[in-house]
């Protein structure tokens, strides 16, 4: 994010959290199955899959601070970072998005700001000493030991706040072959782990403020100096020849040119315009490694013109379809949105005031979540305006109703994980990514058959969980020899929970008791296969687990 955006572009909707209403937001080729997560990912069209082929989602959180000054993720200070990323964890992100500089790169320092005790006891004991790489192989290692991902941001050059000022992937200190060769050292560094599942290649290209977009970054211009089309498909082929099964992140740029936009250029966010993805997309060697990135804000950010009284839902879904929403519906490769946040009031989250901030998260969410894209929200960082915790970096969100928010549209990694980074993986030869088979068009729902008595084990698992909110995923087991043909599964809350959205599963309740029915993609279960939902909902005074699970009016073992 950057601190004096030039040009930005959003849109609105309404928010996908309302209380006592159960939607169904992941659709059957992205939902989420027991395993889901393993190894490193792929693509297929605009789909992500993990090393099993099974459709995956990114759906996390950014936690900066290695690119400041501070060369070291912020937070540190008056939390242990294993507490920290469990937290992350426990409030059910699946990745981390972690920036980093150039400067850190090229001359890792061992950072002063981080605290040794605090809450009464020794904190970051493991750290002492350790200069900001190998930080970060640790904060890497225990996010891997939680399930979660990683994606390693280039954020900037030289040490700073903000994207880099100039707008382009290298400055005169550090160039581009500089920039190269420092994504050769991280490539090689996480060469072989999976937790480290890709690598976005520069934050928020842009044309600054007053220079002509020949002099920023471009898209197509087949100039080597400012193409950043160009120079995207350099890195990205020198971090697959360092780490053959990793992902690489594309963002856009602020303006292209177009023959109708008033001046001759389409206006966007920094980092968030892709139109000339469509007549030149980005090719790699080995192809299947790709993710396009938007970066998106509201008018708390920055007070666009198209946040206005005449904003409305079809209007500005209409610009991100244009601008970057395209790339996933017309089946060229994943979306991710790699940067959105917004304030901790409850304005900031959901309001139906045209043109904002409010109207604009919600419609965001709404979008994101109906769309299947990924995303990750800025930030993570208690001292951010839009930060995600307080300043103390404790569980509790610094607003329930934005976690709770953010919260419909996660995406669980049951099967998620990788290696060790203590100690770096050579290079050498590694196996290529596997092609991935076509996503298969999903059946109608079969009609439910009777389940034999004790055919069946159903697990819960609490996601995550916050005052006065939570998510958990159930896993549903066919232990029998005979297929599950449609599927209910029922159970009783031992709480005052309420479900507020649903995922895999059409889900009602009535007082306690909750009712689940397959979707139309996942009705069929396999002798000794699974299958999860998940869902999200508020309580009052008790978040006790669910019992009482059966499948077809059949009770199932724990």
């Amino acid at each position: 994010m950057e601190a004096l955006p030039q040009l930005r572009l959003a849109l609105a909707g309404a928010l996908l959290v309302a209380a006592g209403t159960v939607a169904v937001l992941a659709p059957g080729a992205h939902a989420a199955s027991t395993g889901a997560g393993a190894g490193y990912w792929h693509t297929s069209g605009s789909t992500i899959l993990d090393a099993d082929n099974t459709p995956v989602r990114i759906a996390g959180i950014n936690w900066y601070g290695f690119e400041t000054p501070d060369a070291v993720a912020h937070g540190l200070w008056s939390a242990d970072y294993k507490t920290v990323v469990d937290d992350i964890k426990s409030l059910g992100y699946n990745t981390i998005r972690i920036p980093f500089s150039n400067q850190m790169v090229e001359s890792p320092t061992v950072p002063a700001n981080i605290g040794h005790y605090a809450n009464g006891g020794p904190i970051n004991t493991d750290l002492t000493g350790l200069n900001s790489l190998q930080i970060l192989d640790k904060i890497i290692d225990r996010a891997g030991a939680d399930g979660l991902k990683v994606i390693l941001d280039d954020h900037r050059s030289e040490a700073g706040n903000s994207a880099e000022q100039n707008g382009l992937w290298y400055t005169s200190s550090y160039t581009d072959q500089d920039w190269l060769n420092d994504w050769n050292t991280i490539a090689k560094r996480y060469a072989g782990n999976s937790t480290v599942i890709g690598f976005d290649l520069r934050n928020e290209p842009h044309t600054p403020t007053g220079v002509a977009y020949a002099q920023g970054a471009t898209w197509g211009s087949g100039d080597p100096a400012t193409d950043w089309r160009l120079a995207a498909e350099r890195a990205g082929n020198a971090v697959i020849a360092d780490d053959p099964g990793a992902l690489v992140f594309v963002e856009g740029i602020s303006n292209y040119p177009s023959a109708t936009a008033s001046g001759g250029y389409d206006d966007d966010w920094w980092g968030g315009n892709l139109d000339g993805v469509a007549q030149y997309p980005v090719t790699l060697d080995s192809p299947n490694h790709v993710v396009y990135s938007a970066h998106d804000y509201g008018p708390q950010e920055f007070q666009q013109t198209w946040f206005n009284s005449g904003t409305t839902a079809a209007s500005l879904d209409a610009v991100w379809d244009a601008h970057w929403g395209y790339i996933a519906k017309q089946n060229i490769a994943p979306v991710w949105v790699g940067e959105f946040g917004t304030g901790n009031t409850a304005a900031s989250v959901s309001d139906p005031t045209a043109g904002s901030q409010g109207q604009w998260f919600s419609s965001l969410l709404s979008y994101i979540g109906g769309n299947h894209l990924s995303w990750t929200y800025w930030a993570l960082n208690g001292e951010d305006a839009y930060g995600l915790l307080d300043n103390q970096y404790d569980l509790t969100p610094a607003l329930a109703a934005k976690q709770a928010a953010l919260a419909a549209i996660e995406f669980p990694l049951p099967g998620a994980g990788g290696g060790s980074t203590s100690t770096p993986t050579p290079t050498g030869t590694s196996t290529p990514t596997p092609t991935p088979t076509p996503t298969v068009t999903p059946t109608p729902t079969p009609t439910a058959t009777a389940t034999p008595s004790g055919a069946c084990a159903i697990s819960y698992t609490l996601q995550s969980e916050w005052p006065g909110g939570f998510s958990g995923v159930v896993d549903v087991k066919n232990t029998g020899t005979a297929a599950v043909n449609g599927w209910t599964v029922r159970f009783g809350f031992g709480g005052d929970q309420s479900i507020t959205n649903s995922y895999n599963a059409t889900l009602t309740q009535s007082g306690s008791g909750v009712t689940a029915v397959n979707a139309a993609y996942n009705g069929a279960i396999a002798p000794g296969a699974d299958v999860s939902f998940g869902f999200q909902g508020t309580w009052q005074s008790s978040d006790a687990a669910p019992t009482g699970f059966t499948l077809n009016g059949t009770r199932c073992s724990g």
